[in-house]
């Protein structure tokens, strides 16, 4: 499958009302798009897009105007405030004052696999409504795009899974949150092997979560809940502890640069290496060498 990008969007961050401050454009990111911008007041009307639009307001309150069935509601939204437009529907919106935004762009195969179920889910159209776990999953894929590294494939993947999984579970049409998502009973021993095999293979590679949910045989947001299930650690945190590990055991035993050794453990670059071992384990791999 191919980035998700501007085309995708609908039309809204193509406007001259909106100035993008960093959006996700150029990373590879196949299910979803994230936009960070100011917006400055509008009224516009744009055609049913294929994906599906959240926008977390960042600052605020604003008001904000939206048709619904014929229909104009009206919502005065603080900062952490979500509008909610599922694809396929054309949006008419109306904001009042100035605005900074993070806008995320879903895709619908994303949502229905975190979904899990033979019959497709339909999302519910939201004007302010709050949901602090949605937030909080935003704002980290924004952080993402403010300091990308290559390394953190992984990490976007167990991301846009948590989301899609949020929605598809308390975003819905007619539907009340579900106990199903926290009821996992785990990866079969066979599935971590797997899983693990595959990690120690590819250390030194990004490794998105549907690579290591194909080797399980699952869903990606069904191998992210039943992987955290197993080991009480995400893909990516359980990935970046092996590559510390793969790190620590280079630089007590061999004789590699540290900035081989970062390369070759799946990190950027030397000083990113520094950065999580100091973050992680409170020394650096220079002490560690030392220490032999």
């Amino acid at each position: 499958m191919s980035e998700l990008g501007l085309a995708d969007t609908g039309g809204i961050l193509r406007q001259p009302w909106v100035r993008p401050d960093r959006t996700s454009s150029g990373l590879g990111w196949e299910h979803v798009y994230v936009s960070a911008q100011r917006e400055r007041p509008y009224h516009g009307s744009f055609d049913a897009a294929l994906t599906h639009l959240l926008i977390l307001h960042l600052d605020g309150p604003v008001t904000v105007r939206r048709r619904l069935d014929g229909a104009i509601r009206s919502q005065r939204i603080p900062a952490g405030g979500l509008f909610l437009h599922p694809a396929d529907r054309p949006l008419d919106v109306e904001l009042e004052d100035g605005l900074k935004t993070a806008h995320l762009y879903l895709t619908d195969t994303a949502l229905q696999e975190a979904h899990g179920e033979d019959r497709p889910v339909e999302l519910a159209e939201e004007l302010g409504s709050s949901d602090p776990l949605v937030e909080q999953i935003v704002l980290a894929l924004d952080g993402v795009v403010r300091a990308w590294e290559p390394s953190a494939r992984t990490y976007v993947d167990h991301l846009v899974g948590a989301l899609a999984g949020r929605l598809a579970q308390a975003h819905t049409v007619g539907r009340s949150a579900p106990s199903r998502i926290g009821s996992s009973s785990g990866l079969t021993p066979r599935q971590l092997i797997a899983a693990r095999e595959l990690m120690e293979q590819r250390i030194a590679e990004p490794l998105p979560v549907c690579d290591l949910a194909l080797a399980a045989g699952l869903s990606p947001s069904q191998f992210s809940r039943q992987f955290r299930t197993s080991t009480g650690k995400s893909p990516h945190q359980f990935l970046l502890q092996l590559r510390l590990d793969h790190a620590c055991r280079l630089l007590r035993t061999g004789t590699l640069p540290i900035a081989d050794i970062a390369l070759c453990c799946g990190f950027s670059h030397q000083e990113h290496l520094t950065r999580v071992m100091r973050a992680k384990l409170g020394t650096t791999p220079a002490a560690v060498r030392r220490a032999g």
